[in-house]
């Protein structure tokens, strides 16, 4: 229990107590640059903090994977030339590939088609703005999901890496170039000794054949 407070020694007027007691000039100074510190340091949360709902301004590499999925959008004919080794032409195919928006300007969803082949493929491709990346997902109907996984502003995506036939571990890479508003190349590489060496795989040519399905 608290003592009563007459029982309180008063302190002496020369003490530090009785020097800053309520009424006194040093009270009253210290009490000013108290109410400053208060008044001032929301005003410096409002300069540093963004207002609810305001957004940082894109990067350039964000805008530039946006613009990639935005030119992605639409019909397209391609033409798949399958490489050897020595990067000579194996085979040569013709097919088409489709995406349309699911969500404006982060994801976008198409289809592969190579008849010629008998092959069909779904494809998600999409920007993850917090992890710094753009990536490709495709799955066929032998249900394998490949992957390609590149940093945003970049036209490099590699895939997760796989089981090699010869017990090893392998990973693709694809390599876009030559851009234009309706045509684009692509190149897909792979590497069985962890990226050493790479070898030629495919090379794809787009053309554009009409706008997106509503």
């Amino acid at each position: 229990m608290n003592p009563p407070c007459a029982t309180t020694p008063r302190p002496s007027r020369r003490s530090p107590v009785a020097a800053c007691a309520p009424g006194t000039a040093p009270f009253a100074r210290a009490l000013r640059r108290l109410a400053a510190r208060c008044l001032l340091a929301p005003a410096l949360l409002a300069v540093a903090l963004p207002s609810p709902g305001q957004k940082p301004p894109a990067s350039a590499a964000l805008k530039h994977s946006v613009e990639q999925l935005r030119g992605s959008i639409g019909r397209w004919s391609v033409t798949t030339e399958f490489l050897r080794p020595d990067g000579s032409v194996a085979k040569s195919v013709k097919g088409s590939y489709e995406f349309s928006w699911v969500v404006p300007d982060r994801v976008a969803a198409g289809r592969s088609d190579n008849p010629e082949i008998g092959q069909s493929s779904a494809i998600l491709f999409y920007v993850n703005e917090n992890a710094g990346r753009i990536e490709m997902a495709s799955v066929g109907g032998d249900g394998r999901l490949w992957i390609m996984t590149g940093p945003l502003g970049g036209e490099v995506r590699e895939s997760q890496p796989y089981a090699t036939a010869g017990g090893g571990t392998g990973r693709l890479r694809f390599t876009r170039s030559a851009v234009t508003a309706n045509a684009f190349e692509s190149r897909m590489e792979y590497t069985e000794d962890g990226g050493k060496t790479w070898l030629p795989g495919n090379r794809q040519r787009f053309h554009r054949a009409g706008a997106a399905k509503p």
